[in-house]
């Protein structure tokens, strides 16, 4: 074997360093040095050959050629002419030059120093031999690679030709892929342990590269086996018997790693693209028989029981309303973690550092990576063992009360009995019960949303605003709150659309629950929260009913009954809402839950044109529109008595032969055409859709369930 020692470097992402060292000094490096993105160290041409062949995390290895000082700009041309070039490549080898530039580089332009470096090599040639190698900068037999520190220059043959991440298994990476050496130091770093009764899972894998590269340190596979080609095959000082070896050693290492008992690997990914490609990917690389790969969503995330390491590549946004959706799907993630995955290890690798808290655990590591250019984060942590603890009233004391107060207790004694039963969070608690306090008071977990209907003009204004000042005393008191959790609204007779648009900017939103699901409500920005409470059995019934089914949202809102619909199962759920903030809102709500938006589609449009132009199909039809509704851009004016016929037409034209569609409305004086029932069956649910927290307001809403008729009403 030749014991000649050269000077060797391996290039890698910068924060990689030392995970390079650590696998040249296995490959028998000596004198190892470590620089921002680069590894240096002294070996035998096995130790280049090893690098190439074994490294998980280098981009690329270089062996030194040449280094000198330069005087002056020519010196690079003069000195790189002197070198023996017919040593390293033949007139038949095509070649090509790469060059970087670091400190203050005596050439400041890189590509004029590498196109010196190509002159001098051209004319070396011509001097000895009378003609020239030709250059291909796509697939050259030999690359050389130019290093200019100030006024030092190395001149490199690049052992690795191709960027080492290319591994040869990758069939598609779909948008934005994971480097195989970034994924494989994720894994690396993560402390994944790759023992046989440990899972390794990843809940957003893409097209696989992390579970790959998992398996292949697991295998004891060396990642450069699958790769055809390197650039030393093209250097005139190739050892393919050196070569060859190594191979063969590596091939009988495969053999034994690849027999022993495999811990699980488990991939999920919502995008059902993303899932095929890396099924192609696993099959490439030769492990498609120890890694299972679904479709699914993080919000159908189980463990698989034991415990493991949860391991992924998060998605990201780049504009500000993206990153608000995406934070809330980490929250999701974070949540689901503790309530469904304790004890186990969890590493995120995010690529939007201010998102580190999202996820409401406390990590043990965070280490800067980068993607690319891109600085990025690998946060590594334990689950906590316990999930979050609900939030429970506990009612005060206040002795003797007033009428009102008495009212509210009594009240709340009954409402919080009847919801702890139900497992309900959100609920009204009074609703003008006595006619002196006349308020809308609704409970959003510990947070208290209070509407006082704007009185007559014959009441006292001085006198209405001591009732309510009285009434929040008395909430207060009730229910030991602090003044910061009361969210107090008029609501005055609306004209128009006004109910919907926005009365301040504060924009918080504050999560609550229902029906296992969770939503962001606004208490102070628009006159409703987006979360109407008399709608939950409506949201909970179309829940019980989708599964595997889709689901269209008609004027969705915020999307409340679309989630609810996603988490009943429904196969594809679509949003249909003129107004983009409200679309916005679905998303974020569907975030919270962890669903993407690969199965759950929203669309910015007019109801009623959309449904003209539309020609899907949908299994499960909800309907809920305003009571009126104009647009300012368009000078269209939607009132519910007068257009409902069209818009239940429309949308029945869109409904599977054996779906059912569910209109509901709130307008009080509201009367169905009954020209409708001759055209379909149609049966009104509103008993069943009144919840108990509204049974003294049986008119809040009406509902119907409609179906086609020729099936009769099922």
């Amino acid at each position: 074997m030749d014991e000649t020692y050269y000077s060797l470097a391996a290039s890698c992402a910068i924060g990689m360093e030392e995970l390079v060292a650590e696998e040249v000094a296995s490959f028998d490096g000596r004198n190892i040095s470590r620089s921002p993105g680069l590894v240096s160290w002294e070996g035998a041409l096995a130790s280049g050959y090893s690098a190439c062949l074994w490294s998980r995390y280098a981009s690329r290895v270089f062996l030194e050629l040449e280094s000198f000082e330069m005087a002056d700009e020519s010196a690079l041309y003069g000195r790189s002419r002197e070198i023996c070039w017919q040593d390293h490549l033949d007139l038949d080898t095509t070649f090509a030059i790469d060059c970087t530039l670091s400190g203050k580089p005596l050439l400041t332009h890189s590509q004029f120093a590498a196109l010196r470096l190509k002159d001098a090599i051209a004319d070396n040639f011509r001097d000895r031999l009378g003609r020239r190698p030709s250059v291909d900068t796509n697939a050259p037999g030999v690359r050389f690679h130019l290093h200019i520190h100030d006024s030092l220059a190395h001149i490199s043959l690049d052992l690795s030709g191709d960027s080492l991440h290319r591994r040869g298994y990758r069939v598609s990476g779909g948008p934005a892929p994971l480097k195989e050496t970034l994924a494989a130091a994720l894994v690396a770093l993560s402390g994944w342990t790759d023992q046989p009764g440990e899972v390794l899972l990843d809940p957003m894998c893409g097209t696989g590269t992390l579970l790959i590269e998992a398996a292949l340190m697991f295998g004891d596979s060396a990642p450069g086996l699958s790769r055809k080609r390197f650039g030393f095959m093209g250097w005139r000082q190739h050892d393919a018997s050196l070569w060859n070896t190594l191979v063969a050693e590596a091939i009988v290492r495969e053999e034994a790693g690849m027999s022993q008992p495999w811990p699980q690997f488990l991939g999920f990914d919502a995008d059902p693209a993303m899932v095929t490609a890396a099924k192609k990917n696993l099959e490439r690389a030769g492990i498609a028989d120890h890694i299972k790969i679904r479709q699914g969503e993080v919000a159908r995330l189980e463990s698989p029981g034991g415990r493991g390491m949860l391991l992924t590549n998060l998605p990201f946004g780049e504009r500000l309303l993206e990153k608000e959706e995406v934070a809330l799907l980490y929250r999701a993630y974070g949540r689901i973690a503790r309530q469904r995955f304790p004890g186990w290890r969890m590493a995120v690798f995010l690529s939007s550092p201010e998102l580190t808290d999202s996820f409401g655990l406390s990590w043990d590591k965070r280490l800067k990576l980068y993607n690319g250019d891109l600085a990025c984060r690998l946060l590594v942590g334990t689950v906590p063992e316990i999930d979050d603890q609900a939030f429970t009233w506990n009612l005060a004391d206040v002795g003797n009360s007033d009428e009102f107060v008495n009212r509210l207790r009594k009240n709340m004694k009954k409402m919080q009995k009847w919801a702890d039963k139900e497992g309900v969070h959100c609920y009204r608690i009074y609703d003008r019960d006595l006619p002196e306090y006349n308020f809308s008071i609704d409970l959003y977990e510990k947070w208290v949303h209070l509407q006082e209907y704007a009185p007559p003009g014959s009441v006292d204004p001085d006198l209405a605003t001591a009732r309510l000042n009285h009434a929040l005393q008395g909430i207060r008191d009730v229910f030991g709150m602090r003044r910061d959790r009361i969210f107090v609204k008029t609501r005055r007779r609306q004209k128009g659309s006004e109910q919907y648009q926005q009365r301040e900017s504060r924009k918080k939103l504050y999560e609550v629950r229902e029906g296992g699901c969770r939503f962001l409500v606004n208490f102070t920005d628009y006159l409703d929260t987006g979360l109407f409470l008399d709608h939950r059995p409506v949201r909970i019934r179309l829940a019980g009913k989708v599964k595997g089914k889709s689901f269209l949202n008609l004027f969705g809102y915020s999307g409340t009954a679309t989630v609810h619909a996603a988490m009943g199962g429904a196969r594809s759920t679509t949003t249909v809402d003129l107004s983009a903030t409200y679309l916005h809102w679905t998303r974020m709500n569907l975030a919270l839950n962890g669903f993407s938006s690969f199965a759950h589609t929203t669309i910015k449009a007019d109801c009623l044109q959309w449904l003209e132009q539309n020609r899907g199909q949908y299994d499960v039809i909800f309907v809920d529109p305003p009571t009126f509704s104009n647009t300012k851009k368009e000078h269209r004016v939607f009132d519910i008595q007068r257009d409902h016929v069209r818009l239940l037409t429309l949308a029945m034209a869109r409904l599977a032969d054996d779906g059912f569609l569910v209109f509901s409305t709130n307008f009080r004086r509201f009367s169905l055409d009954p020209g409708l029932e001759r055209s379909f069956a149609i049966r009104e649910i509103s008993k069943e859709t009144i919840p108990f927290d509204f049974q003294r307001n049986q008119k809040v809403h009406r509902c119907w369930e409609i179906r086609k008729k020729s099936l009769g009403t099922g």
